[in-house]
């Protein structure tokens, strides 16, 4: 007879007297990816490698804080890295729509950014004082009086000529005129008219000759006014060399290694001397603030401070803080831009380090995913909107020149994503080739019970927390085997336990305790369990009302409680139910009215097949299985999956078949193969305590027991009040191997063995299924039997009219 569990079988202890320590201030910190040792080698080997497509992939569930463990692992990596080159973008002076990527040392680019404002600074003030100087004024005038001179030259020139032929040049409103002279005055129209003919006609010659050299003397003005111009641009451009010549020269000097800031300077220097209007007109095309602004560079990413490689998480991954932005400002009604409204984004902020992600906001963001792998295989930064990437719009705006990128991307996901990139994603695994996955629980033994205290000392150090002493320390490791569902194991989960160690420390707070003790860690526990509770009690009281009929007490034929387990966000809870069969004469059918009434999932449907397989291989032999049954989930109203079930299902059957009724003070949890062997399921401490909280409510516990396989042993940590009440021999846990078993503690008979003739010993509880199933047998064969004698007088009546032709 199997015997029922002691309290050290459903819970594991841990003794504080292998701790060598009092409080957890006396421990070291701990790196918390130990315990995690292949994610750690895959996180060392990902971020050693630089060839392209190995960027890593971390997969653990939430409870890992993905982002803590990834996070320190890379900043401790890139402490030991040199920080990576400033980024600048500057004016393009040949093409102002692209404008020009710029790579500096870090820090440099902060340092030119302060230059070329100190620059402008300076000629701000310096190039106007140039052009109102007293030189420049002289020079400037000299340069026009002398140009006037050579144009009064020439007029004057012909003047004369004319005047050596008594004929006078004469400045009208409409220009020049010749007019024939009378002594230093013109001649009056009528006198010339008196003069001889040949007098007139030599005058009028004369004219006719100084006309074309007047002609000719007023064509020359056009090119003297220019070169008056290149004389003035030249002054222009000797001045202007003399205010820009030194601060530019002395900023070529210190950048002298930099030849992308050397072709910068002399692009401002011939922008200067070109658009030499913009500091002298009093309305230029261009204003001086204008060209003044070009001369600046755009320090998108500045590594001045940084103290090695980049570390950057981006929590909203969309395709602009991915790649970064053009922003615009309106002007007029128009939107307008330049370089300078360039905005960076992660990937450039990161670039020369690491970029951590979260890979389901990646996926949720539209284009962000794509983007990312574009830019991954291009190996640059493109810095353009989504519409522009996908051609949705036309609009002019910038194009900024692409920056060569050298980053290593680390997506944080589940193991599902990651599973399902994998599938459905050709391109994903040729990117992101190197997966470290995390582990869910570590062994528990004494080693790894000192190295779990060092680990729960570094979260109370690290978020500032009173130390543990041993005993704590001990209920730490009691729930994290709990959690893990493992006696054996412990979870690896650092975000469960470190929101376990900072309620301990609340609740330590609340009664002025110096260090979190065993009494805080439980309440702690507790309270999380209170706080969640309320849909359990709520189910567990429909059942205790009789809302929902479960008995925990009596005996019925072919009715037993089965436990399932429901899951509400991280909360789960045990929760007993009514599993009833019925059996009479059939064809050898088990119908599953889960599964007819579409409420079963394909697992549960499976697990029935087993079982009827299994009842009709033990007790059908050579004989066909002349049986029709029924199994149902009672009060049942939603679906069905799992196949937990199966061992209360087969229980059932054989109750209602050998109609033996079942002790009702039993609950039964267990998978069953074709062959009766009771297998391990999930979930077997929540449906322990389930069932033992709701007898528990119905008041005194007088030995209610739980049915569960044998190799779910070393998962059971139950709570303190089950441990009690079995101490107590109150309530009681059976572990079985095989189903019989499990029908020997249900209906109090022996299963029986066949002997040398296949005969069960009389009053054994195979003999009366044997016997029934015999029963059923006949009753079906002797139905057959009379369904072939009505066919054949049938068929003998309609032979009679062949007979009689």
């Amino acid at each position: 007879m199997v015997e029922p569990l002691g309290v050290a079988q459903v819970y594991r202890t841990c003794p504080t007297d292998v701790f060598a320590f009092e409080v957890t201030s006396e421990l070291e910190s701990l790196d918390l990816l130990v315990g995690h040792e292949r994610a750690r080698d895959a996180l060392s080997f990902g971020t050693a490698i630089r060839s392209d497509g190995f960027n890593l992939f971390v997969l653990g569930q939430p409870g890992h804080d993905r982002h803590s463990l990834v996070g320190s692992f890379l900043s401790e990596k890139a402490r030991a890295a040199s920080p990576p080159s400033d980024w600048c973008y500057r004016y393009n002076f040949d093409d102002p729509a692209v404008p020009l990527a710029l790579s500096l040392p870090p820090g440099l680019g902060r340092q030119l950014r302060t230059d070329l404002e100190a620059l402008v600074e300076e000629l701000r003030s310096a190039i106007p004082a140039v052009f109102e100087s007293e030189e420049y004024q002289n020079r400037l005038h000299e340069l026009k009086q002398a140009m006037g001179e050579r144009q009064r030259d020439a007029v004057e020139a012909v003047r004369r000529e004319a005047r050596e032929h008594d004929i006078l040049l004469l400045s009208t409103p409409n220009g020049f005129t010749f007019a024939p002279a009378d002594g230093d005055k013109m001649m009056a129209p009528e006198a010339f008219e008196k003069l001889p003919k040949d007098d007139r006609e030599r005058i009028e010659a004369t004219v006719e000759i100084l006309q074309r050299k007047l002609t000719q003397a007023i064509r020359q003005m056009p090119r003297l006014a220019k070169a008056l111009r290149d004389q003035a641009n030249a002054l222009n451009a000797e001045m202007l060399e003399s205010a820009i010549g030194a601060p530019l020269d002395e900023l070529k000097e210190r950048y002298a290694e930099h030849e992308g800031v050397l072709t910068h300077l002399d692009a401002i220097r011939e922008a200067i001397l070109f658009n030499v209007d913009s500091f002298i007109a009093d309305e230029p095309d261009i204003p001086a603030e204008a060209v003044f602004s070009r001369f600046q560079v755009n320090l998108i990413v500045d590594n001045a401070e940084a103290q090695g490689a980049p570390v950057i998480y981006q929590d909203l991954p969309t395709h602009q803080h991915l790649v970064g932005r053009i922003e615009h400002h309106v002007h007029n009604g128009t939107l307008l831009t330049d370089f300078s409204l360039i905005r960076p984004g992660a990937l450039h902020r990161a670039n020369g380090g690491y970029l951590v992600l979260d890979v389901r906001g990646v996926l949720t963001q539209p284009g962000a995913w794509e983007t990312l792998k574009r830019i991954l295989k291009a190996g640059e930064i493109r810095t353009e909107s989504l519409e522009q990437a996908y051609g949705l719009i036309s609009t002019v705006t910038l194009e900024p020149e692409p920056i060569p990128l050298d980053v290593k991307i680390v997506l944080l996901g589940e193991r599902l994503l990651y599973y399902l990139l994998c599938e459905h994603d050709p391109e994903f695994l040729e990117l992101f080739k190197v997966q470290a996955d995390l582990e869910d629980e570590l062994d528990r033994d004494p080693e790894h019970e000192a190295f779990y205290a060092r680990l729960v000392a570094t979260l109370a150090r690290e978020a500032a927390l009173r130390p543990l002493d041993r005993s704590g320390v001990a209920a730490v490791i009691e729930r994290a085997s709990r959690l893990a569902d493992d006696q054996r194991k412990l979870t690896a989960r650092h975000r469960d336990l470190h929101d376990l160690v900072l309620e301990a420390d609340h609740w330590a707070g609340e009664e002025a305790a110096t260090v979190i003790a065993r009494r805080h860690v439980e309440k702690a526990v507790s309270q999380q369990l209170w706080r969640a509770g309320r849909i359990r009690e709520r189910s567990h009281e429909m059942i205790t009302r009789g809302t929902l009929m479960v008995a925990t007490e009596g005996r019925v034929v072919g009715q037993v409680n089965g436990l399932s387990v429901l899951q509400l966000g991280e909360y789960a809870f045990g929760q007993p139910s009514r599993i009833t069969a019925t059996a009479r004469p059939g064809n050898g059918q088990v119908v599953d009215i889960e599964r007819e009434a579409r409420m079963g999932g394909r697992i549960h449907s499976k697990a029935v097949m087993i079982l009827s397989h299994y009842l009709a291989t033990r007790y059908a032999g050579e004989e066909p299985l002349s049986l029709s049954a029924s199994l149902a989930f009672e009060q049942s109203y939603g679906g069905i999956e799992g196949d937990s079930a199966s061992v209360a299902e087969v229980c059932a059957l054989v109750s209602a078949i050998a109609r033996v009724p079942l002790d009702q003070a039993f609950a039964v949890t267990g998978s069953i193969d074709q062959h009766g062997r009771v297998q391990a399921v999930g979930g077997v401490n929540e449906k322990i305590e389930g069932f033992f909280d709701v007898c528990a409510a119905r008041g005194d516990l007088e030995g209610q027991a739980v049915i569960l396989p044998v190799t779910n042993i070393e998962h059971l940590m139950l709570k303190a009040e089950v441990r009690d009440a079995i101490k107590q021999g109150r309530f009681r846990v059976f572990a079985v191997s095989r189903v019989d078993e499990a029908l020997e503690l249900l209906t109090g008979l022996p299963i029986g063995a066949p002997d040398a003739q296949g005969h069960f010993p009389e009053g054994s509880l195979d003999a009366r299924v044997t016997e029934r199933l015999a029963h059923f047998r006949e009753v079906v064969k002797h139905a057959r039997q009379e369904e072939r004698g009505g066919d054949d007088d049938e068929h003998d009546e309609h032979e009679e009219p062949d007979d009689e032709r």
